[in-house]
């Protein structure tokens, strides 16, 4: 049987055929595929009953029922999120979901802390600078981070390692979870309301997964609470920042740094070179004037070690299905109901 896999990158291919071989010897073969998975390439998953699926892929209802006609029982998501898979859709087409509920935790929060401390020590503008012979200080005055306060927006594994990091740091902890996580409490953080959080943080980093709850968690009003000096970081997903209120904030000259790993508009942007395009959508094209904005192309996963796990979890998903067996990665099954 062949399995198709898409958005495959040249670095994450060799890992991901590796995983493969190991535990299907040559009882399958794998296809692996630059192109992302949307309504104008859906034709190409045509006879293949797995379908290998990425973040930025687009499996909203068209998409899921060209699969499912196509004969795709099974997609298989190499990431922890699924906000791209119409889910009701697929439970509607009879397939089978699953998708990768943990992978290192340290490579997303180790992330947001490069993206917090390249913003807050102007790494970036330094660089460029000492690229072109200059050495002047001028306008890269940091903070030290020691003593201040760190704002951990959901405490699950990725936002636990971030607050360890931050204890390291030596900086107080607040917190905002829908339930309180002993790791943190024993590291001293304090739990309080998300006005308070943002209020009272220096710097904000998010951790939450985007679902209809979370979505714009960050607008307006919680921009207006921040500190004028504050550093926002978002390593988890792009609509948890309300962009429009983000942009505002920052042509109002508040906040001295914000790290973004995502972008809420991303998908058909992020993963491709669009060095030769015009940059049609004008908030992202925005966001990258202002000096005290790093953006990264949601790469905050994207270490051997985390990208390795991926794959072997992926390679047990498909193990599952065809044992008919469900675990904790299942979002969708036949049997379920």
């Amino acid at each position: 049987m062949e399995i198709i896999a898409y958005g495959v990158f040249a670095d994450e291919r060799p890992l991901l055929e590796e995983a493969f071989d190991r535990a299907s010897g040559n009882r399958h073969e794998l296809r692996c595929l630059k192109l992302f998975l949307n309504r104008d390439t859906a034709p190409t998953a045509a006879g293949h009953e797995i379908v290998l699926s990425s973040v930025n892929d687009t499996l909203d209802a068209e998409v899921l029922r060209h699969l499912a006609k196509g004969g795709t029982k099974l997609i298989a998501q190499r990431a922890t999120g699924y906000n791209n898979i119409d889910l009701t859709a697929a439970r509607e087409q009879g397939l089978t979901v699953a998708r990768v509920s943990y992978y290192s935790p340290h490579s997303v929060a180790e992330f947001a802390w490069a993206l917090a401390l390249a913003v807050n020590r102007r790494i970036v503008r330094a660089a460029h600078r000492t690229r072109e012979f200059d050495f002047r200080l001028d306008g890269l005055m940091g903070r030290d981070l020691y003593g201040r306060t760190a704002g951990v927006v959901g405490t699950g594994k990725i936002g636990t390692v971030f607050a360890r990091i931050a204890h390291g740091f030596g900086m107080r902890l607040l917190g905002w979870d829908i339930a309180e996580n002993p790791d943190c409490l024993a590291l001293g953080m304090e739990y309080v309301p998300r006005e308070r959080l943002f209020t009272e943080s220096d710097l904000v980093s998010l951790h939450v997964p985007l679902v209809e709850a979370t979505h714009h968690l960050v607008d307006a009003a919680m921009l207006d609470l921040m500190k004028p000096d504050a550093i926002l970081v978002n390593s988890s997903r792009g609509g948890l920042i309300d962009t429009d209120a983000l942009l505002t904030t920052l042509r109002a000259g508040r906040l001295s740094g914000v790290g973004l790993d995502v972008y809420e508009e991303e998908a058909g942007v992020f993963f491709l070179d669009k060095s030769l395009e015009v940059m049609t959508d004008e908030r992202l094209a925005r966001l990258m004037t202002f000096p005290n904005v790093l953006v990264t192309s949601h790469q905050a996963y994207f270490t051997r070690d985390a990208v390795a796990q991926i794959a072997e979890t992926t390679v047990h998903n498909i193990q599952d299905y065809f044992a008919d067996r469900t675990s904790d990665n299942t979002l969708i099954h036949p049997g379920l109901g």
